[in-house]
Order: C-alpha cells, then structure tokens, then sequence
C-alpha cells in the first residue's frame, strides 16, 4: 500500500514537471534570422549571419536564407541601394585584395623578423669586436682571442643567415609587386 502512494506522488511530480515544460516551452518568443550563404572559389560552401563578413567578391552571388518570427514578419535583410551596384574589385584572374594581402603578409613578416635578428646580432658583434681593439689586443692571452675569434666568426655567419633571408623576402615582395601591376591588380593591395 506504501509503494503505491509513493508511485502515485512520483507520477502526480511528473505531470507537473511536464506541465511546467510544455508552458515554458510556449512563453519563449520566436525569434527570427537572416543567414547568408555563399560558394568560394574552392568550392566550400559558407554560411554567415553578418552580411559585413560576405567577402566583396562573392556578395553578388549570396543566397539569403530568412527565417521568420513567431508573427510570421521576415528579418530585416541588408538593403543596397537602386541602382548603385557594389563594385568587387579583383585582378585579371579574379584574385581580391584578401587574397593579395595573405599572399604578401608572411614575406612581409620574415623581412620584419629577419632584420630585427640582424640588427641585434649586428648590435653583439660590434660589442665584441671592440675587444679585438689594438688597445686590447696585448691584454688578452691566446685562448682569450681564439674564444673571441671564434665567437666574432658564429656572429658573423649568423648576421649572413639573416641577411640572406631579408634578400630573400625582399625579392619575392618585389617579385609580387610586379605581379600585381601584371594582373592589374589594385598596387596598394600587395603593400
């Protein structure tokens, strides 16, 4: 008799407890959304609920995908103006300034590393070679100039790794400056 009290509470618990669902469930508002889906070059299809993030180049070919409110009113959806087409600028093979500008940005960022490091070990042998001085020079014994030769010489192969990676990224920005005069590309996108 106990036992079936017990179930009869539990089951009077969980019809309350699905009561309070079901009106919960219709308390909350419908909200609604504007999503923007668009394919890239590569074939991947994105999708975007910011309008700003579409990539100029692919906003002439978006799909919008509305979804509705609870009263069946659409969301506001970006509005261009009549008769005013956005211009996407690209190169002669379609490429944007997105693409220009992670195209140039890691050779942009050697060359800023690459000096930094020379500068700074260029700065150390200096200090160094001042203790090759001709004052200093009758001070110091044997093995205190080989150490100091030999350290002058790993400075110096160092500062001659750091420049050839500056030539290096020096000449391939230059090599995409004039690929983008080439491709008739905007010449402020490769800066």
């Amino acid at each position: 008799m106990v036992k079936r009290k017990e179930v009869r509470r539990e089951v009077v618990k969980m019809k309350k407890f699905l009561i309070i669902l079901i009106l919960l469930a219709f308390a909350i508002p419908g909200h609604g959304a504007t999503i923007y889906k668009w394919l890239d070059k590569d074939g991947v299809v994105n999708y975007t609920d910011d309008y700003n993030k579409v990539p100029a180049f692919y906003r002439d070919r978006v799909e919008i995908l509305e979804f509705f409110t609870e009263k069946g009113v659409p969301v506001q959806t970006p509005q261009t103006t009549p008769g005013i087409k956005e211009e996407v600028r690209t190169d002669t093979y379609g490429r944007d300034e997105t693409w220009w500008r992670e195209k140039v940005r890691p050779w942009k960022e050697q060359l800023k590393e690459a000096t930094g490091n020379y500068e700074r070990v260029r700065e150390e042998y200096m200090r160094q070679a001042e203790g090759l001085g001709p004052f200093n020079f009758g001070m110091m014994s044997l093995t205190q100039y080989q150490m100091l030769s030999s350290r002058l010489n790993i400075l110096n192969n160092e500062m001659a790794k750091y420049y050839a990676q500056m030539v290096e990224a020096n000449e391939t920005l230059d090599k995409l400056s004039k690929e983008a005069t080439e491709t008739k590309a905007d010449p402020t996108w490769p800066e």
